[in-house]
């Protein structure tokens, strides 16, 4: 049975400083991500187009981003489209799409004067947690392994 794929990559700047709640064992970070898109109208003019995401990250990403992100970070983020209910104040059902990241990477450089070396550029730093770190991979039964212990494609 084909299984389907549900996977985002964004590149964009926050909009906010990331609202962190800590829970019992764990944390968890949201904040809104601008993704910008240009393009030329008829008349050639510039044309400027931002998205907004909802990002959400949970447990060490969290932590991540409680402590280097702010707004303006331009960062990298891959992670899978989750939508969810819930009552409105008012009683209605509502719903919100979200983009639930298993990795994130700090993009651009420090800002003037922080940390000893103000104007060095900052080197990217990768952030990732397993979707589910405590179940196997899946590996298809039909997928068999060489003579190397790899997959054959």
């Amino acid at each position: 049975m084909a299984r389907g794929v549900n996977k985002v990559i964004l590149v964009g700047n926050l909009g906010k400083d990331p609202e962190v709640q800590t829970f019992d064992t764990y944390k968890k970070a949201s904040f809104s991500l601008a993704t910008t898109e240009y393009s030329r109208d008829r008349d050639g003019n510039d044309v400027q187009h931002a998205e907004w995401h909802n990002i959400v990250l949970w447990r060490g990403l969290a932590e991540v981003a409680e402590q280097f992100l702010h707004k303006g970070s331009q960062v990298y983020i891959e992670g899978k489209i989750r939508t969810r209910s819930f009552e409105g104040k008012d009683g209605t059902k509502r719903y919100i799409t979200e983009i639930q990241a298993d990795n994130l990477v700090l993009l651009g450089g420090r800002k003037e004067g922080s940390g000893e070396h103000g104007s060095q550029p900052q080197s990217t730093n990768t952030y990732s947690h397993p979707a589910n770190p405590v179940a196997p991979p899946i590996v298809e039964p039909s997928a068999q392994l060489n003579d190397h212990g790899d997959l054959p494609f």
